[in-house]
């Protein structure tokens, strides 16, 4: 007799395969134990306020979100918010870092992002690294200074220039007066009524005309006409034309607000964000791209301080930089060592001022060093020769007469250059080859100061010592930058407004600075 076999299989050939320790399949060179090594070294108790709620679900651990997304920004430089999610759900590192709690959405990872990481990132930022700098014994005297322009999240298209806005401005201030002059001429005569013309017209102004022309010519806006076959009368015409001048003056208003006083330009999608010229141009025209100025001080190879600013040039970039280098560590650095476009007027002596050293090249420096004919040049007026009474002689003997003295443009600590005037060019010889294009006599600018600085900075870079300092800012700042934008493949950003944009980047420089700290401990390890 045959027997139904009523047996289920209830299992699986992996069942009870898998360790009761996670650990145990995680190798143990893996960066996750670096990077709980230094968490484990910070208090983030006091980022993250415990809120009580006596409905709902419990929330989420936020240390737990905060590790997990800070060790997916180590390893991938930047991260997507449902590639954390997908990780937290299959990785198992990821499933190491939560400990237990359920894998989170990437709505969570936002939501915890935008409302707890944007105020206190940049002190995280700083706990890590003096936990870092501690452990490798960072030498924070060598400063090596670099920027790099990345295109902003936004329109490409969608540009305002501030010089556009107020030439436009100027012409409405124009159209005004002409139209003043049509209502005076037109309508407000018959009245006894006469609105007063101005060279430039305040918002404010132009609405006070609006109400006189209404008050005195008893204009009802209710009976204003509009479409296919009604006709506007004279009155409706003029007032809704300075109306529309009106608006057009708050327009142009609120964009050159919007500018400020440092910028020319901004976008439309990110207020923030100005256009500048990138080194990868899309177009290949030559276009201006919405961008923001990252700028980065590294100290043994490790970020130490990061900071963006809405400048196309880096020169208006290094003082703020240094400010917060010293808000952050009570000093500033004894050598700042910098490209050519940092070296400036301004920024040698705020370096004078704070005691730093002037390791920063000038615009000229490779000329200077390198080309000897440019170097030697009898023309250039800090090679001409001084008679017995101190006066300038140029390379035919000619004195050169004092003219004045004026303020150095855009100079803030109040330098004056001096300005002299050959007596007589006319038949000159060494014209076509001293001053080709000077309609009369030469004239010269002279600051001995600069120069003095300028002899300085050469001697300092031309050392033993400025050449190793050279050698190291191009590995470490410009190799920190090649890192992150091919290495991480981070060229663009992914947020808006320049809060945002500060936080995206302090995420991604802690990120980089854990495991710059794990790849310099394995080496040790090696090594030993």
């Amino acid at each position: 007799m045959r027997l139904t076999n009523l047996t289920n299989d209830y299992y699986t050939p992996r069942q009870l395969k898998l360790p009761l320790e996670i650990e145990k399949l995680i190798d143990i060179s893996d960066p996750v134990y670096t990077f709980c090594e230094v968490m484990d070294h910070i208090d983030l108790s006091k980022f993250f306020v415990v809120k009580g709620y006596k409905t709902g679900r419990p929330r989420c651990d936020q240390q737990k979100l905060l590790k997990v997304i800070l060790f997916a920004f180590m390893e991938n430089g930047i991260s997507s918010l449902r590639d954390i999610e997908k990780l937290c759900r299959n990785d198992i590192r990821y499933l190491y870092l939560l400990d237990g709690m359920k894998a989170p959405s990437f709505a969570t990872f936002g939501n915890f992002i935008r409302n707890e990481l944007t105020d206190s990132i940049e002190q995280i930022f700083l706990d890590v690294n003096a936990y870092i700098f501690q452990q490798d014994h960072v030498d924070l005297e060598h400063t090596y200074i670099d920027g790099t322009k990345i295109e902003a999240n936004a329109n490409r298209y969608t540009w305002v220039w501030k010089k556009s806005c107020t030439k436009n401005r100027s012409k409405v201030f124009e159209k005004i007066s002409m139209l003043i002059d049509a209502m005076n001429q037109e309508v407000l005569g018959y009245f006894n009524l006469k609105l007063e013309k101005r060279e430039e017209y305040a918002i404010d102004y132009v609405s006070k005309l609006l109400e006189l022309y209404k008050k005195g010519t008893g204009l009802d806006e209710s009976t204003f006409v509009s479409g296919c076959g009604h006709r506007k009368s004279i009155y409706q015409k003029q007032y809704q034309e300075l109306q529309g001048y009106l608006e057009r003056l708050k327009t142009y208003a609120h964009h050159i607000e919007i500018c400020g006083e440092e910028r020319n330009s901004y976008s439309k999608t990110d207020h923030d964000a100005t256009f500048m010229r990138l080194k990868k141009d899309y177009m290949g025209n030559d276009q201006l791209l919405p961008a923001y100025n990252l700028q980065m001080a590294v100290c043994d190879e490790y970020i130490a301080i990061v900071e963006v600013k809405p400048y196309a040039s880096d020169m208006e970039c290094f003082v703020p930089l240094m400010e917060k280098f010293y808000e952050t560590y009570g000093h500033y650095p004894k050598y700042p060592v910098a490209d050519a476009g940092y070296g400036s007027y301004n920024n040698y002596l705020y370096c004078e001022e704070h005691g730093m050293e002037k390791y920063m090249k000038f615009t000229m420096f490779k000329k200077e060093t390198n080309d000897k004919k440019y170097h030697e040049n009898p023309y250039r007026a800090v090679n001409f020769q001084r008679d017995e009474f101190g006066n300038l002689l140029c390379p035919n003997g000619r004195r050169f007469r004092f003219k004045c003295k004026r303020p150095v443009y855009r100079n803030q600590y109040g330098r004056t250059e001096e300005l002299y005037e050959c007596e007589s060019c006319e038949g000159c010889q060494h014209k076509s080859e001293c001053c080709p294009k000077a309609l009369g006599n030469r004239t010269i600018r002279m600051n001995e100061e600069l120069t003095t600085i300028h002899q300085e900075v050469i001697s300092n870079l031309e050392s033993i010592q400025g050449a190793l300092l050279r050698m190291n800012r191009s590995i470490q700042a410009e190799g920190t930058f090649g890192i992150l934008k091919w290495d991480k493949s981070y060229k663009r950003l992914f947020r808006r407004g320049e809060k945002n944009v500060i936080l995206e980047l302090t995420l991604i420089s802690c990120g980089y600075n854990i495991y710059k700290y794990h790849n310099k401990k394995q080496r040790k390890e090696l090594a030993a």
